[in-house]
Formats: C-alpha cells, structure tokens, sequence
C-alpha cells in the first residue's frame, strides 16, 4: 500500500512538472486558454478536467435555464454540475475496470452499435473518431457491469413470492366498465345552453323507456352513435374524473345523470362492471422475474460503484 501511494504521489509530481513544462514553453495566448480549463479531479492516476464537466453539463445546463430562474436555477445548476461530476468519475472508474480485466469490444460490434442507434434516431458519424470512442466506451461499460452481475444474481421462488405478496396490490386489474353514452357537442363557443337543452330531451325519452340505442342513434354526435353509443370496456382510472365520478355507484343498466364535460354534454349508460381482480402468482411468474431480477441488479450495480471508489484514489478539485 505504501510503494502504490509513493508512486501515485511520484506520478502526480511529474504530471505536475511537465504540465509547468508544457505551460511555460507556450505563447500568452495559449496559456491565457488553459488558464481557462483545470483540474476538478483525479481518478486513480487520470484526470478530469473543467472542460469535460462542462461539456457533458451543456445539454442539462440549457434545460434547466429553460424551467428556472435567479436563486433556484443556481442551486439546480450546482447540484446538476456536481451530479455530472459524480457520473464521470464512476464512468472513469468502470472504464479503468474494464481496462484492468482486459475487456474489450471489436470493431464490429462498434459498427452494428453505431448503425443501430443511427436507426433509433441518435446523429453519429462512424468515421469520426470522438463518436467511435463514444461508443466504444458505452459498449465498455456495459460489458464490465455486465461481467459484474451476470451470474451473480439468483432469483428462486420464495423469494419471487415473498415480492409477491408485499406488492399485490400493483399486479391487481383494476375494475372494469362496459359502457355507452349519448354525446352531444355545442355547435359554437355559446352553444352549450342548446347542448343542455337537446342531452334533457334525451333524458326525457330514456325516462319514458326508450331504448338507449335507439335514443343515441337520434340524438348524439359521438363516433359510436350509429352503434347505439357503445363505447367498450374502460378500465377505472382510465376516465376524466367527472365522468368516473358519475358512474361511481352505477349498477349494470344504470344511467348516469346529464354531465358537462371538456368533450361536451354526455349522459353515460352502465352496460357491465367487473370488479377489482387480483391476478394470481403463477399469472405474474414472468413479471416477477423481471421486476426482481432489475432490482437486484440495480442493487448490486451500486454497491459494485462503492467497491471501485472504496479502492480506488479520488480527489475532487471541484
């Protein structure tokens, strides 16, 4: 443990002496240029400088001033800065890891890499060489995570059920409604008071036992009128809450009463209702594994971050 502190404090003295080397032997000008840049950490033996923070900050810098202003921007950009600080000493970390475990990545797989994010969207030049590094380091750090996690997670059914039943309530299916409605729209900025007056004329009809379809046929502008209003099965919560509210306590065949909605006027007829249903274990097996196994991979992703900073010589200039 002494030789390594000797050596890295040795390192640092001669980057130091020939970064003075370098700095006296340029123009003012350029010197004036790297008095602009420096250090904000060291990894190990490489280093961070302002200009990367700043250049990985750019697109979160922009947005932020977007959303806010004075006091509350400022705090926000510190704590972003320090945040993409955070996220390239642990890249530069995984990197080093990967280097040390001698993982690498072929030149093809940058390539199938490059043109299948170019598919998704993502601008990138494969003849660029930042780009290429780019990828090649994206390509890195999920191998080393991956070499990490993988085969070192085991997920057995006691513990699936046991994630199971603290969380039964999120693989639940929330209660069901089949439903038609009579729909009429205002024919112009003032027009809801005729739009009220046309939804208690079918009211009126509905009361004196008309069929419903019958009176959405006659009646309403919905794109359902023809097929007597029928808008199918909705699930509870899928609805504006107005109209959830309306047909809150209605049994099959019930109609709700006249209601005003950003849609327009609509009166609402309860075809069907299924209640709330608990989807069993083996239903949700497959889920579970999912849910469980990125949990745990989640876990181990960052307690194997805090083993590599543990190890490893961290000094932030910032």
């Amino acid at each position: 443990m002494a030789t390594a502190s000797h050596r890295f404090r040795w390192e640092t003295r001669l980057i130091s002496a020939l970064t003075l080397f370098v700095f006296a032997s340029w123009s003012p000008h350029l010197a004036s240029a790297y008095l602009q840049d420096r250090i904000v950490a060291i990894v190990n033996s490489e280093l961070i400088m302002l200009s990367d923070v700043q250049r990985e900050f750019r697109a979160e810098q922009e947005r932020l001033s977007r959303m806010h202003r004075g006091t509350e921007l400022d705090q926000r950009l510190k704590t972003a800065e320090y945040m993409t600080l955070t996220k390239l000493i642990e890249r530069k970390l995984q990197l080093q890891e990967a280097k040390a475990k001698k993982v690498e990545v072929s030149d093809l797989e940058i390539k199938q890499a490059i043109e299948q994010m170019k598919r998704q969207g993502t601008p990138l030049d494969p003849t660029n060489p930042s780009d290429v590094q780019t990828v090649r380091d994206q390509l890195l750090l999920m191998r080393v995570a991956d070499q990490h996690i993988r085969g070192n997670i085991m997920v057995g059914d006691i513990e699936l059920k046991r994630y199971y039943q603290k969380h039964r309530d999120s693989f639940a299916l929330s209660e069901e409604y089949e439903l038609s409605q009579i729909l009429i729209r205002p024919r112009s900025p003032d027009g809801l008071a005729d739009a009220l007056t046309k939804a208690r004329r079918a009211m009126n009809d509905l009361k004196r036992g008309e069929k419903f379809e019958d009176v959405a046929r006659e009646y309403s502008d919905g794109d359902n009128a023809l097929q007597g209003g029928q808008l199918g099965v909705v699930r509870q919560g899928e609805l504006i809450p107005v109209i959830d509210q309306a047909i809150a306590r209605l049994v099959p065949g019930g109609i709700s009463d006249i209601i005003e909605s950003p849609e327009g006027v609509q009166i609402i007829r309860m075809e069907d209702r299924k209640p709330k249903r608990f989807r069993t274990y083996d239903e949700v097996r497959r889920e579970l594994q999912e849910l469980v196994y990125r949990q745990k991979s989640e876990d181990m992703y960052q307690s194997w971050l805090v083993e590599l900073k543990n190890k490893s010589y961290i000094e932030i200039k910032f």
